[in-house]
């Protein structure tokens, strides 16, 4: 259960890497530790481990009285305690991609920006002269891992079950299967999120926000945090903007309105504009 947004399952997070078609289970027990073990199989198995406490408990009193209880502080502290775990952890794989000398990119954005789609073309493009690695997060299916497998990169694919973002310690797990070779790529893609994501460090050295023109352009008013904390903004599928009313110069003026640092690029995937100066943004970070 995630504290700081109710999100929570009752069924465990799973890694699946379809290339190999290993099927990972990760199980996490009351203490705190937590094991994977990993099988290959043409087949499917679900686990489900469920606790229900019920204790019936009756008090007959011949007064009246009041019981007040304030639960504020508490929330807090299990949300600071929560995140203080996740930024340590996040520390932990910074520091693994340092030592690898990798680019670690968490692409962040609403369900339907087009995300997968940017990622697909730029791993066919770019995958000649680049290195390439790739998570990615949905609470179900494999279906965007397999798009990526497609393309001859290594992926893993994490299902969060009813969780809606990514953390470092998915990513440690993660890692730990892939083994990314030095000087590569590392691509997140985190679940379809404007808003948990954003608190949530995972180690990237850059975060991606992805929007498209099919949404607002008052995207980066509404959910602030992302677009505050990310340092590139793709605007995507520009093709469509004679057909929807969606004003690019609004937009680009409300996230930099909310980040005055954020470089924005705008692109269709469809057509191939802007492609190349998101190439050329790559290179650079990579030294290229």
């Amino acid at each position: 259960m995630c504290s700081t947004c109710g999100c929570g399952s009752d069924e465990n997070v799973s890694y699946h890497q379809p290339s190999s078609h290993k099927h990972i289970h990760e199980h996490t027990h009351e203490n705190g530790h937590s094991h994977a073990h990993e099988h290959s199989h043409d087949h499917s198995h679900e686990h489900s481990h469920q606790h229900d406490h019920h204790h019936d408990h009756s008090h007959d009193h011949s007064h009246e009285h009041k019981h007040e209880h304030s639960h504020k502080k508490t929330v807090i502290d299990v949300e600071k305690d929560i995140l203080f775990e996740n930024n340590m952890l996040a520390q932990r794989n910074r520091g693994y991609f340092a030592a690898k000398n990798m680019l670690a990119i968490n692409l962040v954005s609403s369900p339907g920006s087009g995300k997968t789609s940017l990622l697909e073309k730029t791993l066919i493009d770019l995958k000649e002269k680049l290195k390439f690695y790739v998570i990615e997060g949905d609470q179900q299916t494999t279906n965007d891992a397999d798009r990526i497998d497609a393309t001859g990169t290594k992926v893993l694919q994490i299902n969060t079950g009813k969780g809606c973002h990514l953390d470092s310690h998915m990513i440690l797990h993660a890692l730990e299967t892939l083994k990314p070779e030095n000087d590569s790529i590392l691509f997140i893609e985190n679940v379809g999120n404007l808003v948990c994501p954003a608190m949530f460090d995972l180690g990237e050295k850059e975060r991606v926000v992805i929007i498209s023109v099919t949404e607002g352009d008052d995207k980066p008013l509404k959910y602030p945090d992302m677009f505050h904390s990310s340092t590139l903004c793709i605007i995507n599928k520009t093709d469509l903007l004679p057909y929807v009313p969606f004003d690019i110069k609004k937009a680009r003026e409300n996230a930099l309105k909310i980040n005055h640092h954020l470089e924005i690029i705008e692109v269709s995937c469809t057509k191939g504009d802007g492609l190349q100066e998101w190439y050329d943004w790559l290179n650079k970070k990579v030294g290229h």
